[in-house]
C-alpha cells in the first residue's frame, strides 16, 4: 500500500478496518433515564475540573440505550453514567462512563470521539408491566434499574431537551512513553433529534460494587426522577474547549 492510500485509512488492521469510516444516523434509539442524587464528596472525586457540579444539587443520571437501529454499526446497546456539570457558566454533562456490547461502536466512540467507552453487556427490555435496563460486566451484574411501562406521557419538548444538552467528554492518547500526547476536554451536542415517544414513572436504580466498573462509587441516595424516551438522531462531532496539556486554569 502507498503512502498516499496509507493516509486516506481513518483505524486499523488496514484489510478489515475495526469500524466504518462513516457518520451513523440512529433509528429508533430508546433511552432509559434515571436521575439520582448522590454523595458530593464522591461526586467531586470523578469529575474533572474545569467542569464544576452543583454543589447544593449532586446529580448523576443513569442512561440505558437500545440502539435498534444504526447505519454501518447495526442494533447495539450502551449504559452507563452521565453527570450534570456547568463549563465557564454553560450548564451540560459529563459522560463519566459507557458500557457497549458493540466492539466497532466502542473503538469508534473513544477514537472519532471522546466518549469513555468500554465492552460490557447492557440490556434494556420490558418485564411484564416494568422497563428493565441492566449492566453486566463480564459474568457479574452492576446495575439494575427499573421503571413502570409507559405510565405517564411526557411532554416531547422536555423530552427533548433532556437529551439534547451540551456533552462533555476527557479524551485522552498516551504517547509511546506512557505519558499523555493528547489530553482534552471536548464538546458535542445533539440537534438533529426527532423525540417519537417519551413517558414518565415511577423508578428505581440499584448499583453493584465492582473493583473494575465501579458505578455504584457514586452511590444512589434518592431516585428524582425518570424517563422513557424514543428517538432518530445524529450525533455531531466533538470540538476541544480546553487542553490540559497546555492551558492553566483560570
Amino acid at each position: 500500500m502507498k503512502i498516499e492510500d496509507v493516509r486516506l485509512q481513518i483505524n486499523t488492521p488496514l484489510p478489515n478496518q475495526a469500524y466504518p469510516p462513516v457518520m451513523a444516523r440512529f433509528t429508533d434509539r430508546e433511552y432509559l433515564n434515571i436521575v439520582y442524587r448522590t454523595d458530593a464528596d464522591a461526586l467531586r472525586a470523578v469529575v474533572p475540573e474545569p467542569l464544576q457540579i452543583d454543589e447544593r444539587e449532586p446529580l448523576v443520571r443513569f442512561e440505558i440505550m437500545r440502539m435498534n437501529e444504526v447505519t454501518a454499526y447495526g442494533p447495539y446497546t450502551e449504559g452507563g453514567l452521565v453527570v450534570p456539570v456547568t463549563f465557564e457558566g454553560e450548564p451540560g454533562e459529563y459522560l463519566h462512563s459507557m458500557y457497549l456490547d458493540s466492539f466497532p461502536a466502542t473503538v469508534a466512540g473513544r477514537e472519532l470521539s471522546a466518549y469513555p467507552k468500554v465492552i460490557g453487556a447492557p440490556k434494556l427490555y420490558v418485564d411484564g408491566p416494568t422497563l428493565v435496563g441492566t449492566i453486566d460486566f463480564g459474568t457479574l451484574r452492576v446495575a439494575t434499574a427499573t421503571m413502570g411501562y409507559k405510565h405517564y406521557e411526557l411532554d416531547k419538548r422536555e423530552a427533548e431537551a433532556q437529551i439534547t444538552v451540551p456533552t462533555f467528554m476527557l479524551k485522552t492518547v498516551p504517547g509511546y512513553d506512557g505519558a499523555p500526547r493528547v489530553q482534552e476536554l471536548v464538546r458535542t451536542q445533539i440537534t438533529d433529534v426527532v423525540v417519537k415517544e417519551a413517558y414518565t414513572g415511577p423508578a428505581r436504580l440499584q448499583l453493584f460494587q465492582h473493583a473494575l466498573a465501579p458505578l455504584a462509587d457514586l452511590p444512589v441516595l434518592e431516585v428524582v426522577s425518570a424517563s422513557h424516551i424514543n428517538t432518530d438522531l445524529t450525533l455531531a462531532p466533538v470540538k476541544p474547549v480546553f487542553n490540559y496539556l497546555t492551558e492553566e486554569m483560570r
